[in-house]
């Protein structure tokens, strides 16, 4: 089932998965289809924060933090790349859970 990336979602990689770093890139395979993924360094940091579950909220003020960047570009280039994965079936997405 495929979901919409937002800022409240909480994503993390999916298990349905193996990747490895390139040189501070990422190369993803997708075990189901055999599909290879690559991402680039900025991709490479987002990859390396969702293995353990983090909503896109965090995630992007992680790279506001590492990256000097505009916070609304940043959050659109990371919404589209979270948006990419996870019709890649490479993350999982779940609504963020309220205490």
């Amino acid at each position: 089932m495929q979901h919409t990336v937002l800022g409240p979602s909480i994503v993390v990689a999916a298990k349905g998965q193996v990747s490895c770093d390139l040189a501070g890139d990422a190369v993803i395979l997708n075990l189901k289809t055999g599909v290879y993924y690559g991402l680039d360094a900025v991709g490479a940091l987002v990859w390396k924060l969702i293995q353990a579950p983090m909503t896109v909220a965090d995630i992007r003020d992680g790279l506001l933090k590492e990256y000097d960047i505009d916070a609304g570009r940043c959050e659109g280039d990371l919404l589209a790349l979270l948006q990419e994965l996870a019709a890649a079936e490479l993350i999982e997405v779940h609504r963020e859970v309220n205490a």
